[in-house]
């Protein structure tokens, strides 16, 4: 059976798939999981990460650097590449799903379903393959150390709140392996049903304001803060080196075929949709921090009776997982990234789609915003970011159960806490290996051999 084979949950029902999966304890011990393999000899995370600076636009490579050197934290998020080379070197289920790739605790978030309803979950799909569910786990779960250790939480403090995440994955995966197929692709995490289920007032204020947040996050609130009139049409605003229009010949004509492209992706009913826009202008875009120096545009479209559509393309290159885990059956990246998030998201953007531009190059589609909104560390506490990782293990495991065999998952981690002390434990050691890489890239930058640039001066 190979790593698709598995994606479609073969024919092994419920029980069949649990008692599968503890006897895979035999061979893979849930205590296991806590260990990191000794990198090989002459192994330096900068050259991983130089690596993947291949065919980036070199001017915003420093930008990239400068973001990751903010923080270990910052560095874990823009260091995908380097955590996907250590994790292939763990005790691996063989236990395939489509995993997102790049799981830490900012890129979940609320967003607008189809039917304006706010939603928790995964929203970023950039690295998204078939690949062990497990790497996704101690992914997320070191993500809420280095957090918690550099918002000065102790240690042990840090590694509750991670062991928090990981029982809220394994306790909700098996109840989402009790559920039908159809009742499980219906599930949503309500951000209102949350507000409602919050275990004080202070705390249902504070979910409250999250939700009018987001509310607040659509086309129609960003359109006139980024956007000017010149020459009776609406233009994007430039703010270099972050927002700015692209001056290469051919680059309109080259957009506007790359956009063809991209409706030809989209259902007819959303192709009907979308041309009630026309395109109006594309600026580049610098965003996140391991992305950055890919290339990113926001288009601006308007319909006749001047109403604004943002959309945001973005480049999607080889996932971070394809030498560990295989590569993508979908030639495009793009259209693997669409696929990926489709199958594991409770619901995804209506413009979500896919183009590859005119020099070959790949990218997906989807609007700008459109109320998302992200976890925010102002005023945070220990209770507050274990209800987050809380929130954040169980719209995991709902991925997850969605794309895999929840039920073979259940099995294999059981009904104790095993395997929640030991990626508890695994999450500590590897945040001493960030900071060791973190301060690796720092000393680089400070004997000139790396550049970064900082944009707080």
């Amino acid at each position: 059976m190979n790593k698709y084979d598995e994606l479609d949950n073969s024919l092994l029902n419920r029980a069949s798939s649990i008692e599968f999966g503890k006897g895979l304890r035999k061979t893979h011990p849930l205590e296991a999981h806590a260990f990191i393999k000794r990198r090989p000899k002459g192994f330096s995370s900068n050259t991983i990460l130089e690596k993947s600076n291949g065919d980036r636009l070199t001017e915003l490579i420093p930008i990239r650097y400068g973001r990751m050197l903010i923080s270990p934290f910052t560095f874990l998020r823009g260091s995908a590449a380097l955590m996907a080379d250590d994790l292939s070197r763990t005790v691996n289920s063989g236990i395939y799903v489509q995993a997102c790739g790049d799981c830490h605790l900012l890129n979940f978030g609320a967003f607008a379903t189809p039917e304006r309803k706010l939603v928790f979950d995964i929203n970023d799909f950039d690295e998204t393959l078939p690949a062990p569910w497990e790497w996704d786990v101690k992914r997320l779960a070191t993500s809420f150390v280095v957090a918690a250790q550099d918002i000065r939480f102790d240690n042990e403090t840090a590694r509750l709140i991670a062991k928090t995440c990981v029982q809220s994955y394994r306790e909700n995966l098996r109840k989402y392996s009790k559920m039908s197929p159809l009742a499980l692709w219906y599930q949503q995490l309500d951000l209102v049903k949350f507000a409602q289920n919050a275990p004080s007032k202070k705390a249902k204020l504070f979910r409250e304001e999250l939700i009018k947040r987001a509310e607040s996050r659509v086309a129609e609130y960003l359109f006139p803060k980024i956007t000017t009139e010149v020459d009776g049409k609406k233009r994007l605003i430039d703010q270099p080196p972050l927002i700015f229009h692209q001056t290469k010949k051919n680059f309109d004509a080259q957009a506007k075929e790359a956009i063809k492209d991209y409706k030809r992706s989209l259902s007819h009913d959303r192709r009907v949709l979308i041309d009630r826009y026309q395109l109006q202008d594309v600026v580049v875009k610098v965003v996140g921090i391991g992305s950055v120096g890919t290339r990113c545009f926001v288009a601006l479209f308007m319909s006749p009776d001047d109403e604004p559509l943002l959309l945001q393309v973005k480049e999607a290159r080889p996932s971070v997982l394809e030498p560990y885990a295989g590569k993508s059956q979908y030639v495009k990246h793009g259209e693997r990234v669409v696929v990926g998030q489709r199958l594991t998201q409770s619901s995804s953007d209506i413009f979500l789609g896919w183009t590859r531009g005119p020099q070959g190059r790949d990218f997906y589609v989807r609007q700008l915003r459109d109320m998302k909104v992200s976890f925010s560390f102002e005023e945070v506490t220990p209770t507050r970011l274990k209800n987050y990782a809380k929130y954040c293990g169980r719209a995991l495991a709902r991925s997850h159960a969605k794309s895999g065999n929840a039920a073979m998952i259940s099995g294999y981690l059981g009904k104790t806490d095993v395997f929640d002390e030991a990626v508890s434990r695994f999450s500590v050691e590897y945040a001493k290996q960030n900071t060791k890489d973190y301060q690796e890239l720092l000393g680089a930058v400070r004997k000139g051999i790396i550049k970064a640039v900082s944009e707080t001066g």
